[in-house]
């Protein structure tokens, strides 16, 4: 689990998850993520390096929207990777983040 904090200027928080984002990560991700609500006018999540995500990892990500929107902060998820790309349509959750999702032409097909 790592979250990397790619950039901070101007109310702007643009956060990069690696790794898992699975119930064994979670609570981690969730104490790591949780502090930038308090400071940012937006956040950004980069999940290009997201390698597994489950329910709780998806419970996660909607729980940090809710939060930022009720807060007044514009959130945005941006580079999905393939499996959280894959949670995503298989729950037909693509719509509630609604965030433009680029499919990579080296994803594997199903």
């Amino acid at each position: 689990m790592a979250i990397e904090l790619k950039q901070q200027k101007k109310g702007v928080t643009h956060l990069a998850i690696q790794g898992e984002l699975t119930i064994y990560s979670v609570l981690e991700h969730k104490e790591a993520l949780f502090p930038y609500l308090s400071s940012a006018k937006e956040i950004q999540i980069d999940l290009a390096d997201v390698t597994e995500i489950d329910s709780a990892g998806l419970q996660l990500l909607m729980f940090l929207k809710q939060e930022a929107v009720s807060r007044g902060i514009t959130f945005s998820l941006s580079q999905h990777s393939e499996a959280v790309v894959e949670v995503l349509e298989l729950l037909n959750l693509s719509k509630h983040f609604g965030d433009p999702i680029v499919i990579s032409a080296d994803w594997k097909s199903s």
